[in-house]
């Protein structure tokens, strides 16, 4: 994080010499406050600091944003793991229901176009072997990413016979880890705002030999130093909802990658399975009739 804090203020630097009286304001002012001009508007950053609109606005252009909104969104990306609930409402306050929905579709689309353009293929299908010839696999995620760590654990559990789904629960996150050995495998989920307890998993169970798979969304994660494989999932917020589409879709790809890995095994599941959901009548046959 404050590697990504330098290069702002490498970036304005190196603009600085070139800029007029008011602009030189507006860089001083953000160098020593980006937290709180991620959320001004270029109207309210301008009266703040005694220039117009427009002054701002040609500043965001003359440090190579496309414009103010662009150069805004950069301050909210160096901020997202502090923000509070409160911070990140402020992000989509002034949408209306029109612009809510597009918005957040949009956003969604382009978080799983970003995770596709910049994955790692190799990491991916050496994580899946991984996961393949683990003697345990533990999945951990605490907080909105426990929903996605139990959506992994609910179908990788028809897949194999060795899984455990750590989240929040009665016992603490490393209790939950204290049998993870040599030959086990951590998969651990964590996006802003950065769980601590997560943390805390990763490292317990690094110290205990397993092997540590990290899918998050930056490369400033805090999991990221206990990893010995990472995947990057993109999950820019939409207000205080975590977006966690992009990490799901990922979790998809992992689950079809090892039922393919271990094809015979996945189909005698299912076939027992089936026999199974059939007996105690789990699922709606097609001739069932509304009672």
């Amino acid at each position: 994080m404050q590697s990504e804090v330098q290069d702002l203020i490498d970036r304005i630097n190196k603009h600085k010499v070139k800029m007029s009286k008011g602009q030189k304001a507006i860089s001083e002012y953000i160098i020593k406050n980006y937290d709180k001009a991620a959320f001004m508007t270029a109207a309210k950053l301008g009266k703040t600091v005694g220039v117009s609109e427009s002054t701002v606005s040609r500043y965001a252009v003359q440090l190579g944003y496309d414009g103010y909104p662009e150069l805004q969104k950069a301050f909210q990306g160096l901020i997202k793991n502090k923000l509070t609930t409160i911070q990140r409402m402020e992000l989509s306050s002034e949408q209306d229901g029109a612009d809510i929905l597009k918005n957040v579709l949009k956003a969604d689309i382009n978080n799983i176009k970003s995770t596709l353009e910049n994955i790692d293929s190799t990491a991916f299908e050496r994580v899946v072997r991984k996961i393949c010839s683990a003697e345990n696999v533990y999945l951990m995620g605490v907080r909105s990413a426990a929903t996605t760590v139990e959506f992994m654990g609910y179908y990788l559990n028809f897949l194999l016979d060795n899984v455990h789904v750590i989240t929040s629960g009665i016992n603490d996150i490393v209790e939950q880890l204290s049998h993870i050995k040599k030959g086990d495998i951590l998969i651990a989920f964590s996006f802003p705002r950065y769980a601590r307890r997560a943390v805390d998993g990763a490292e317990y169970a690094k110290k205990c030999g397993a092997s540590i798979t990290v899918i998050t969304d930056s490369e400033y994660s805090p999991l990221v130093p206990f990893a010995d494989d990472v995947l990057y999932a993109k999950s820019d917020m939409a207000s205080f909802v975590d977006s966690l589409v992009a990490p799901l879709s990922l979790v998809n790809a992992l689950l079809i990658a090892v039922s393919t890995e271990n094809k015979n095994q996945a189909v005698n599941n299912f076939r027992n399975l089936e026999n199974i959901w059939h007996q105690y009548g789990v699922y709606t046959e097609k001739d069932d009739k509304d009672n």
